[in-house]
């Protein structure tokens, strides 16, 4: 692979920003690749991949490259340099290169190999938390999260098949294939933008990661219930628990950001999901208002995101151990207050994309010690090692009649 400078400058610029302006990664890779009008598909693919790289593989690369975590200019050119002569590219002769030592690189790298902290690249307090909670299991979990995530597509039953979905990106030159066992789910074979597919713009599919793709049918709705989603976000799961209902029923969509249910209206409308109404919670009026009122609940809890660490890499060097205390608290306070939605005979589902004990089964048993009214139906842990896709626990808590 031949480098060219303006790529990697580009690079260069995005990890500046990720690293030491603090912006999220996924922002940052989408207005880098704005920047040049020029650039084709191949130019985009080596800025995007080669940022998300580099920030996966961060601690490995800064204490191979010894820039002592100070990102100035010339460290990240170093760890540039790293990236490119453990991948085999040649560098080329510019100033920012000379005189990398190449064979300490490699001699650096296999060295690290039996510490799992640089192994896996990973802040010390997360690889602890990670090992006292899962033991053994911490390793092959961390070995999948710090792979690429895969392109899923979760096929909007509203308006159209699998089959007529696989077939109308294929016209588009995008190739797809099944998911087993998740019944609307399509996996690309290459990554390519599918936002700039007519099947994308007239609300065809969304994109939703396998896992994500259970907690919607875990919930065990059906077409007319009162259904309430109380951490819609942008709405993910209330459009997939809208095509499950068949626009019948009513949706109500809580968040407290209201700009995410702004996102989210936008989405319905694409998808054609005509079920669904926005509510931004704001206090704890917002949850009275409807107690005793619901056929099921949905909590997608606020959580780590420890599951997802290979969507979005950067979380690593955002979280930290203060942060998993205060959000463990959230989720046992978010359990307590919005199970009062659910009405006698109803259900709700817990979920996380956490795979910590600490975050998932604990915080059930807490409330279910707690709440006797409610018994737990039954729940499951996807992980990231066996299925290949992000981490995800989902609880299903029946009340009582």
């Amino acid at each position: 692979m031949r480098l060219h400078r303006n790529l990697v400058f580009a690079v260069i610029q995005a990890l500046d920003l990720i690293y030491n302006e603090k912006e999220y990664a996924d922002k940052v890779v989408q207005k880098t690749l704005k920047l040049d009008k020029r650039w084709g598909a191949r130019d985009r693919k080596f800025i995007a991949e080669t940022t998300y790289d580099m920030v996966r593989w961060k601690r490995l690369y800064n204490e191979i490259a010894g820039s002592k975590g100070h990102y100035t200019r010339d460290n990240l050119f170093k760890n540039f340099a790293v990236w490119a002569t453990l991948k085999g590219i040649t560098l080329p002769d510019w100033k920012y290169f000379e005189g990398t030592p190449t064979r300490r690189i490699k001699g650096k790298f296999d060295e690290l190999q039996s510490d799992r902290k640089f192994r896996e690249s990973i802040p010390d307090w997360m690889d602890e938390v990670g090992y006292a909670e899962l033991g053994k299991k911490w390793d092959e979990e961390l070995v999948e999260l710090n792979k690429q995530a895969r392109v899923i597509l979760r096929v909007n039953s509203l308006k159209t098949t699998r089959k007529e979905l696989q077939n109308l990106l294929r016209a588009e030159e995008i190739e797809t294939e099944e998911v087993a066992n998740i019944p609307h789910a399509l996996m690309l074979v290459e990554r390519k933008n599918v936002f700039l597919t007519d099947a994308f713009k007239k609300g065809l599919f969304e994109v939703q990661d396998a896992s994500s793709q259970l907690v919607a049918p875990f919930l065990d709705v059906k077409p007319g219930q009162k259904v309430i989603d109380t951490c819609a976000g942008a709405g993910g799961k209330t459009l997939h628990l809208a095509s499950l209902m068949e626009n019948k029923g009513q949706i109500i969509a809580m968040d407290i950001y209201a700009h995410k249910l702004a996102e989210l209206k936008k989405r319905a409308k694409r998808d054609g999901a005509h079920n669904i109404e926005t509510r931004p919670i704001e206090g704890t009026k917002s949850i009275k208002k409807f107690k005793g009122k619901a056929d099921r609940v949905l909590i997608d809890a606020p959580c780590s995101g420890i599951g997802v660490l290979k969507r979005n890499p950067d979380s690593k060097w955002k979280l930290n151990a203060d942060f998993l205390d205060r959000i463990r608290k959230t989720q046992a306070e978010i359990l307590d207050q919005y199970a009062s939605m659910v009405k006698p005979g109803g259900k709700m589902v817990y979920a996380t994309c956490s795979i910590l004990p600490s975050e998932n089964e604990n915080q059930v048993k807490a409330f279910l010690k707690n709440h006797t009214d409610f018994r737990l139906a039954k729940d499951k842990k996807v992980s990231p090692a066996a299925s290949g896709f992000d981490g995800f626990y989902m609880a299903l808590l029946e009340k009582n009649a």
